[in-house]
C-alpha cells in the first residue's frame, strides 16, 4: 500500500470515528497532496513525493506554533502542535542530532569541505544522505557548527 493510499484509508478512518480533528488535518494533507498531483499533472504520486508534501505541511504547522507562542496565542499554537502531531505519524523518524552530526562529519570527509563559504555544498549532500529525514535548521546548525 502506498503512502497516499494510507492516507486516503486514515481518512476514512477518522471521518467514521467521527474525529473531527484528525478528518480535518487528514483532508488538508489530501488537499496539499492534490495540489502537488495537479502540479505534477499525474494521478498518483510516488511515496518520496508524498513525504515532500508532507515535510513541508509539517514545516508550515512548526513555524506556525512558534509565531502564535511568540504572540501569545497559546490556543491557536496548541491547534498547530496537534497537528503536526498528526503529520508526523506517516513521516520517517527523524534523525537525532548524533546522528546528524556523524552523517554531516562522513559528508565533509567526502568533499573535503572546510570553509563555511562551501556551507551549501555540504548542505545538499547531507540532505541528500538524510533521505528527508533531517530537519534542515537543525542540518544547518550541525554544519555550521562543524565548519565553524
Amino acid at each position: 500500500m502506498t503512502l497516499q493510499e494510507t492516507l486516503t484509508a486514515e481518512l476514512k478512518a477518522a471521518m467514521l470515528s467521527r474525529n473531527a480533528d484528525r478528518t480535518a488535518t487528514l483532508r488538508l494533507i489530501k488537499s496539499a497532496l492534490g495540489y502537488a498531483m495537479i502540479e505534477k499533472k499525474t494521478e498518483q504520486l510516488p511515496d518520496p513525493e508524498v513525504l515532500v508534501v508532507l515535510q513541508r505541511e509539517a514545516k508550515k504547522r512548526r513555524d506556525a506554533r512558534e509565531e502564535y507562542e511568540r504572540g501569545g496565542r497559546p490556543e491557536l499554537a496548541a491547534q498547530e502542535a496537534a497537528e503536526l502531531a498528526i503529520i508526523e505519524e506517516f513521516l520517517p523518524k527523524a534523525l537525532s542530532e548524533a546522528e546528524l552530526e556523524s552523517l554531516v562529519r562522513a559528508v565533509l570527509a567526502e568533499t573535503g569541505v572546510t570553509s563555511k563559504k562551501e556551507m551549501g555544498v555540504v548542505m545538499k549532500a547531507a540532505q541528500a544522505r538524510a533521505g528527508g529525514r533531517a530537519d534542515g535548521r537543525l542540518l544547518s546548525g550541525v554544519v555550521s557548527r562543524l565548519l565553524g
